[in-house]
């Protein structure tokens, strides 16, 4: 970081009031990144059906339907699926805070030297190396979690398998209502296009959002999300209007 940075482009405080402020609750959980799955594939799945009914010229009541149906169906499936990989997370977190225990029982020795030899790799040596084995193996919870981070990856936070499966249905939901709203309050034949302005404004909105965990600017996450709603929903125009053309619709 420049040594010249203002403390305003600093996230957080640094005194040691503020850091023992920050740090007593431990890491804290969100869902953001949940939403924003949920709202990029609830937008781009809607946008994708209404945009192949109508490039089929189908009624407005058969794009309802459909898309409706994406957005109980889809949503539904989608946030399933999100709470049985987090739910998965958790059962293997927990299958291996079983076994590890399981070794420190069996295998005292071996563990420390398990221990010994990760920070040994951090460039603990002597009497410091030996302290920082005695400390942590000192505690069965410590001793256990060490392990699980440093031999595993296994993150420190556990998040809720429910919590991420409503915020991604609740997402896709929500987003993906959008391309459908001008179709239920009778844009008529406008109301392709201003599906594709809104739904191309809940693309920025989302893109932009997700640059949160990318170090991308706001604005190439919002029109790289962007591009893709909008090719995904081009396609399936595409697609419609050639079966349209097929089956004689």
């Amino acid at each position: 970081m420049d040594p010249t940075a203002s403390q305003q482009e600093i996230e957080h405080g640094h005194s040691p009031a503020a850091i023992a402020e920050r740090l007593k609750d431990g890491p804290t959980v969100s869902y953001l990144r949940d939403w924003v799955l949920g709202g990029i594939d609830g937008a781009v799945t809607t946008f994708a059906v209404v945009a192949g009914v109508a490039g089929a010229e189908l009624s407005i009541g058969v794009i309802l339907i459909l898309g409706a149906a994406n957005l109980i169906a889809d949503g539904f499936s989608m946030a399933a699926g999100n709470y049985s990989g987090v739910k998965a997370e958790k059962d293997d977190y927990q299958r291996l805070r079983e076994m590890e225990s399981r070794h420190i029982a069996l295998t005292p020795e071996g563990e420390r030297e398990e221990i010994r030899q990760i920070f040994a790799a951090k460039g603990f040596e002597g009497d410091d190396l030996e302290r920082a084995v005695e400390i942590i193996t000192e505690s069965h919870d410590r001793w256990i979690s060490v392990m699980l981070e440093e031999e595993f990856g296994a993150p420190k936070v556990e998040r809720s398998a429910i919590m991420a499966g409503a915020a991604t249905f609740a997402a896709f939901f929500i987003c993906g209502a959008v391309p459908l709203l001008p179709f239920l309050f009778g844009a008529g034949a406008n109301a392709l296009a201003a599906a594709v302005v809104m739904t191309g404004f809940v693309f920025l909105g989302i893109g932009a959002m997700k640059s949160k965990w990318s170090t991308a600017r706001w604005w190439t996450s919002a029109l790289e999300t962007f591009t893709i709603g909008m090719a995904a929903a081009g396609f399936a125009y595409v697609i419609g209007a050639l079966l349209k053309g097929w089956v004689g619709v």
